[in-house]
């Protein structure tokens, strides 16, 4: 059922949804600011990590970083190692990138056009029209999942949410319900609806406003939206690693390619046969990523040679490092986690 097709009062249902966020919005620290600097690294946080997991991290990048200049002028390393424990490491090295855009290209005044904003570096249709109207009160509607559960559900409407043209097809449905001079908190609302109260699973009807307005609510259809075509089934990868150590220090190189990981640190992927017979031990890690599943296998390699560690590490260009210097390097999950073991159990 297309929403073309229906009598609703769009604005209605929409002031319906402000009336409630009012009253029941959630107090978070970056609701008290428009300052887009900050709108736009938490936007970028929050968009792959739950608010509770990452609201401390969010504090202390912003406490580290508290502006375009000192986020432009800082070092890869160090933007990534206050990223560390968010994951989807590409997301900083986009955020610093578009720092020293906003820098270079705005004399390091965040840009007040959205056409301008999403130009910046991992800025997307989203994010760019959460900042444009939460910050400068453009009638933009920041459209995302919670979006598209939400409409999909009050208006039962079958949009496929997995199509190219979903995002422009509820962006106009969304439209017609937001009141004028309210864009900012009209998705800011949307987005606590859908995480609080209309969830992809067990949603809380009783308790939704917009309950008497929901179509799927009362035609007992609410599992059928949104209609979305199954995503395609994750690829397996196995990927080696060998640990390579001597009295407490281990040898680490920083990735350079953009397949997964990139600039986050690493173990050697191979050795020279003659290290082979100095394997100690095995461990095999399994690994989910959004379209990999990972089979990691690192080797534990105990060397009682400083010469040979020394030479295996200058001849490949690797870096010396111990617990102390590995606590500032960013790894990838399943390498820090293995690290983590090992300096427990030295």
């Amino acid at each position: 059922m297309k929403t073309k097709k229906q009598n609703a009062d769009f604005l209605h249902v929409g002031r319906k949804l402000l009336d409630w966020y009012k009253i029941h919005g959630r107090d978070l620290p970056f609701r008290k600011t428009n300052d887009p600097y900050k709108i736009w690294i938490c936007e970028i946080i929050f968009q792959q990590t739950r608010i509770e997991q990452g609201i401390n991290h969010y504090n202390n990048f912003i406490q580290r970083f508290p502006n375009v200049h000192t986020l432009a002028e800082a070092e890869t390393d160090e933007v990534l190692l206050y990223w560390k424990g968010l994951g989807y490491y590409s997301r900083a090295l986009n955020i610093h990138k578009a720092a020293n855009q906003i820098i270079d290209d705005f004399q390091g005044v965040f840009p007040v056009d959205y056409l301008d904003i999403i130009q910046l570096k991992g800025v997307g249709k989203y994010t760019a029209a959460a900042i444009s109207s939460i910050c400068f009160g453009k009638k933009i509607p920041a459209v995302d999942g919670n979006f598209y559960r939400v409409l999909s559900r009050v208006f039962a409407d079958d949009f496929d949410v997995s199509k190219s043209k979903a995002f422009e097809y509820f962006s106009e449905l969304a439209l017609k319900m937001m009141p004028e001079k309210e864009a900012g908190h009209f998705n800011e609302a949307m987005m606590d609806l859908g995480s609080e109260i209309c969830k992809p699973r067990n949603p809380l009807c009783e308790s939704c406003p917009l309950n008497l307005d929901c179509l799927a609510y009362n035609l007992g259809k609410i599992p059928n939206f949104p209609v979305k075509t199954k995503k395609l089934k994750p690829t397996d990868l196995n990927l080696q690693y060998y640990f390579v150590e001597f009295d407490g220090q281990f040898l680490i190189k920083q990735r350079k390619d953009d397949f997964i990981w990139k600039k986050l640190y690493e173990f050697p992927i191979e050795i020279p046969e003659e290290l082979a017979p100095f394997i100690s031990n095995q461990k095999t890690i399994a690994h989910k990523l959004t379209h990999k599943n990972l089979s990691i296998q690192i080797n534990h390699v105990v060397l009682e040679s400083k010469e040979i560690f020394t030479e295996f590490s200058t001849e490949n260009n690797f870096m010396i490092s111990n617990e102390e210097e590995a606590h500032q390097k960013s790894f990838p999950k399943p390498l820090e986690n293995y690290l983590t073991d090992y300096f427990i159990t030295k």
